[in-house]
């Protein structure tokens, strides 16, 4: 089985659109997010809750 010299990297870049809003574009296409306090959604459903002590929740809103 071969790899590509390329696997492991990955390629994501974030523009701030809003206050609390974002544009993201990864090698797997674009998508949007929002923050609302602790809270960040996107649109394509992922869910990250910020806790106390550094720690961060990643789930599934949909």
């Amino acid at each position: 089985m071969s790899r590509s010299p390329l696997e492991g990297f990955s390629y994501r870049k974030r523009k701030k659109v809003g206050k609390n809003s974002w544009i993201n574009v990864s090698k797997s296409g674009v998508s949007g997010s929002t923050r609302i306090g602790p809270v960040t959604f996107n649109s394509r459903g992922g869910l990250w809750v910020r806790l106390p002590g550094g720690f961060t929740f990643r789930g599934r809103w949909r």
